[in-house]
């Protein structure tokens, strides 16, 4: 018997290998250039916008503060904290309040697709937050570093819809998992005792494939954390340079 041929590793960062694991997708073919999918993603009024954030007189800034370690270890914290939300937020039973229709939809998973919505929801308006405060921060410094917050303005605004798009697709990818791991590897329950009186809520997440799914859903969850806190990191490394 002829035996499967292995699927190629997915080149490109982890969240994206990560993503290809989950929807068992093979990538046949690299990806396009950067610079070819930007030039799909920029409309006429982005590119203006970017030129003139690259090629406009800025504003002197005022005298240049210097770098507060303060800021840093805000987002550290703040990042530590989302942390903390994804590794210790997996508490699917007893189940959360869901609505009938969720709960016809998404099965034994809605719990844990809420719990992915409400983390997503966390990082994007963390991550917005520390973004924005740190453009600020780094425009008062010297004119080329009002410059660098200026396109970093500009590329946040032209690429965030296309990446809240793509990341929303994470929970659809986790809820295909959380199946295709339910029907190939869930047991199947024993017959109780007469008599028996065992809570039938007791938590699922003993069985071998949930506790699989848990972790896949964790890593998927960090990755993704990983990826939002990419600017946040370029710009802090921009305000501790002289």
């Amino acid at each position: 018997m002829a035996k499967a041929s292995p699927r190629a590793p997915v080149p490109g960062p982890t969240f994206v290998r990560l993503l290809a694991r989950l929807a068992q997708t093979d990538v046949s073919r690299p990806p396009p250039a950067l610079s070819e999918r930007l030039n799909q993603w920029f409309d006429w009024n982005r590119a203006i916008a970017l030129s003139k954030a690259l090629d406009g007189r800025l504003p002197e800034p005022p005298d240049s503060p210097d770098f507060d370690p303060a800021v840093a270890a805000e987002c550290a914290q703040a990042r530590t904290t989302l942390q903390d939300s994804i590794a210790g937020g997996l508490d699917a039973a007893p189940p959360r309040r869901i609505s009938a229709a969720e709960r016809e939809a998404h099965g034994g998973y809605a719990p844990y697709r809420q719990h992915c919505l409400a983390v997503q929801r966390a990082m994007q308006v963390s991550t917005g937050t520390l973004r924005g405060r740190l453009r600020d921060m780094l425009a008062r410094q010297s004119p080329a570093k009002a410059r660098l917050a200026e396109v970093d303005a500009v590329m946040e605004a032209t690429l965030s819809p296309r990446e809240h798009g793509l990341l929303a697709t994470v929970p659809a990818l986790l809820g295909v998992r959380f199946i295709a791991l339910q029907d190939s590897q869930a047991p199947v329950p024993a017959a109780p005792a007469a008599g028996d009186d065992t809570d039938d809520t007791a938590p699922a997440s003993a069985s071998p494939w949930l506790a699989m799914f848990e972790q896949d859903l964790r890593s998927a969850l960090l990755a993704e954390l990983d990826v939002r806190f990419h600017p946040i990191e370029g710009l802090l490394a921009a305000l501790r340079t002289r």
